[in-house]
């Protein structure tokens, strides 16, 4: 290492230290009743402590009926923050959710784009940012109510669980509910809990973060905390994929009465990237760690800046009766650098290749539980009301001056785009013998979007217009249990996706204006499912189907802009199989196989299919893009409290075509890896390190793609052989 290498590695490492010393002054010892937990975990444990619950114990939120997993009348997997953690970096879902069937979660190795995410097939169709699946962190959506959402702002340093959705009972959640992810931040305890931690890995890629958490009497109540602060940075492993990025998360509860509780939750995010862009095949066989020229003559980048917050307050009326309202505001400022070559921007039309948004966005959820007997058995209500809003500044810029590239030029677009959903929801769970419980559910969801053009010039007429859409959203099942270890159901609702401000920004024809005639996606969803408590874990198997009218797909992408069209229907036929237990004592392991069959089912008849190259022209029967058939996981890890630890995992995808034409598909592979860790404990001093490889063989294949784009530079390569290291240090107070 070089010396000013080391220098700025110690500068790094100061800061640490400085920030660890500021958040110790945090963590106060004060006793008093503990808060409530919906995990399961014992609320006495410090931050960082391995005592984990076991599945069958584990309350599920996502339906919204409190349930464990084997009552849950849904495909859902709960995956706990301490495994999240555990041996690994900590940066990226992707690290930890592979193992959730169904759940098809990619690292792009581009953090200009975001991770690639989709359930079941949906969301596959997204070039960057997350579409098709509702993202919640602590009940606050981080999906827009146009349907467009993103990871950054998740920290998994702090996390508590995540639960992810799958089926007809996603559809619950409203527009863009193809699947469901939540997040759910630790909630302070006793004792006070102050946690630092670097860790370090392949491409000069570091992380740093400090955690505080605890208990205290405020004012005759109880204030539980937790504040984490992360930072990391990298070169990447391409050419031109360097990225920082600093996280900040905070949860603050506050304990009035034993039936009323006030949480305020926060985060902020910054992110700087360079974008590499996809590689065409050769280019991607023979040198993957390349760019094309184009991203580093156009200095392809992205930065980002995110703050939000929101406020919950849950009162318990009586002992049937619970009320629970959430607000919440945030914004997002986002400037991002194409690579689209001059001569195009040179039509009155075009929109320029510099993106800058700043978008506003609020929203309020307002939830009334009511639990009573019907004919002598639990019945349980909920009713709610939904809101949100969003307000959209998008400017687009030349990105040039004179002969300089990469810069911002002059003003191509200036508009205002607004979107707000208002959705009320009734939903109701009715155990009518002991055996057999049936669920119902209905959302109606409005979503309106707004766009006022300010760009008027010759050749640029005025664009603006507005678009209504709005759906019944239905949801039924029916759950069969003949003991309290065996459970079967049947479920089956109707969902629909609107598309997002992005997908319409542009239209096919590369005519001016908003693609306003794009239709939203209407999906129906059938599920038949099996869970059963087998060897210390919970067993699941689920058959399903979904059949969408007016599917959303992407017609072009070129340049870094995408445009979409829709596509007629499609069918997804699939099954999921999963296992997670615990045996032996400090044994873990975990199963998992997912299967979909996704194709479209007409012949698609828009100009691009029609005329299109061989790689546009959608075919009734083709695959549908970005969905791997088969899906395996498998992991195995020694993991006692304290001591030597060691674990492996191996992962196997197949083959996913890049197009609608199916004329090319990025290979199927398995990759494996290994880690090893030593956990020591004296009083209250716990210091934790691990040490890891992954892609074990070293073998090259595309970790991502960038479906239908427009150059055929499909291909985003993942590393090699890499490895990581870390260590953290907690002290219970």
């Amino acid at each position: 290492m070089s010396g000013k290498a080391m220098q700025d590695h110690g500068r790094k490492l100061g800061w640490m230290v400085s920030l660890a010393c500021g958040l110790m002054g945090m963590a106060e010892a004060q006793q008093g009743p503990l808060p409530p937990t919906s995990s399961g975990t014992s609320p006495g444990l410090a931050v960082g402590a391995e005592a984990v619950p076991t599945l069958d114990t584990v309350v599920v939120s996502s339906t919204r009926m409190d349930t464990s997993v084997l009552e849950t009348p849904a495909s859902v997997s709960v995956v706990e923050g301490f495994d999240m953690r555990s041996a690994r970096m900590g940066v990226n879902l992707s690290e930890s959710l592979g193992g959730v069937p169904g759940l098809q979660i990619q690292n792009r190795e581009n953090y200009a784009q975001d991770l690639q995410v989709s359930i079941r097939g949906f969301g596959a169709r997204s070039t960057f940012g997350v579409r098709g699946v509702r993202l919640y962190v602590d009940g606050i959506p981080g999906t827009m109510p146009d349907g467009q959402g993103q990871t950054s702002n998740i920290d998994i340093a702090s996390i508590d669980r995540i639960e992810v959705l799958r089926g007809p009972f996603s559809a619950l959640y409203g527009n863009s509910s193809g699947g469901v992810i939540q997040v759910f931040t630790e909630e302070g305890s006793l004792p006070p809990t102050l946690t630092g931690s670097v860790a370090v890995g392949s491409y000069d890629s570091w992380r740093y973060g400090a955690k505080a958490s605890g208990l205290a009497g405020v004012g005759g109540s109880d204030l539980d905390y937790v504040v984490s602060l992360n930072r990391y940075t990298t070169d990447g492993y391409r050419d031109h994929s360097a990225a920082r990025k600093n996280l900040g998360n905070a949860k603050l509860g506050l304990q009035i009465d034993d039936d009323t509780r006030l949480t305020l939750v926060a985060n902020s995010v910054s992110v700087k990237a360079d974008d590499p862009l996809g590689l065409g095949r050769e280019q991607f066989e023979n040198d993957p760690r390349s760019v094309v020229e184009n991203a580093e003559r156009f200095n392809t980048r992205k930065s980002v800046d995110q703050t939000q917050g929101g406020l919950i307050f849950e009162k318990r009326l009586n002992d049937a009766n619970e009320l629970r309202a959430m607000v919440y505001y945030g914004e997002r400022d986002m400037v991002q650098y194409l690579a689209i070559p001059q001569f195009p921007q040179s039509r009155p039309q075009h929109s320029g290749g510099v993106i800058d948004l700043s978008r506003r966005y609020a929203g309020a959820d307002v939830r009334w539980t009511s639990r009573h007997q019907l004919a002598g058995r639990p019945l349980t209500v909920v009713a709610g009301l939904a809101y949100d809003e969003l307000r959209e500044d998008r400017r687009g810029y030349e990105n040039f001056v004179g002969s300089q590239l990469g810069v911002k030029g002059a003003l191509r677009r200036d508009e205002t785009n607004k979107v707000w959903n208002i959705d009320p929801y009734l939903q109701a769970s009715w155990e009518f013998t002991p055996q057999w419980t049936v669920d119902a559910g209905v959302r109606h969801s409005r979503v309106r979007f707004d766009s006022d053009d300010d760009y008027i010039t010759p050749g640029n007429p005025d664009d603006s217009g507005d678009a209504r859409y709005e759906e019944w959203l239905p949801v039924g099942s029916l759950r069969y249990s003949p003991s309290d270890r065996l459970s079967f159901y049947v479920s089956a609702g109707r969902g629909f996706e609107t598309p997002t401000f992005n997908e319409i920004s542009y239209r096919p024809d590369d005519l001016p204006g908003l693609n306003f005639d794009l239709a939203p996606a209407v999906n129906t969803n059938v599920e038949v499912g099996a869970k059963a408590l087998v060897a210390g874990g919970v067993l699941t198997a689920a058959v399903y189907q979904s059949r969408t009218e007016d599917e959303i797909v992407a017609a072009n992408a070129q340049f870094g802009r995408t445009t979409y069209q829709n596509a007629g229907s499609t069918r997804r036929t699939g099954f999921e199989l999963a296992w997670a237990g615990r045996h032996a004592e400090n044994w873990r392991t975990q199963l998992a196989y997912g299967f979909v069959d996704a194709r479209y089912r007409d012949d698609c008849t828009t100009v691009n299919c029609l005329e299109g190259s061989p790689e546009q022209r959608l075919r009734s029967g083709n695959r549908i893009p970005g969905i791997a058939r088969h899906a395996l996981y498998a992991s195995l890890d020694w993991m006692p409290e304290e001591g030597f630890r060691a674990g492996v995992e191996g992962r196997y995808l197949s083959s996913i075509q890049v197009n609608d034409g199916n004329t090319e598909a990025a290979a199927s592979y398995f990759v494996a890896g290994a880690h090893v860790g030593y956990v020591w404990r004296n009083g209250p001093l716990r210091v934790g390190s691990y040490a890891r490889v992954d892609n074990l063989f070293d073998r090259h294949y595309a970790g991502s793609v960038i479906v239908n784009e427009g150059n055929q530079r499909y291909y985003e390569p993942a590393p090699g052989r890499n490895w990581s290291a870390g260590i953290d240090v907690s002290f219970s107070f």
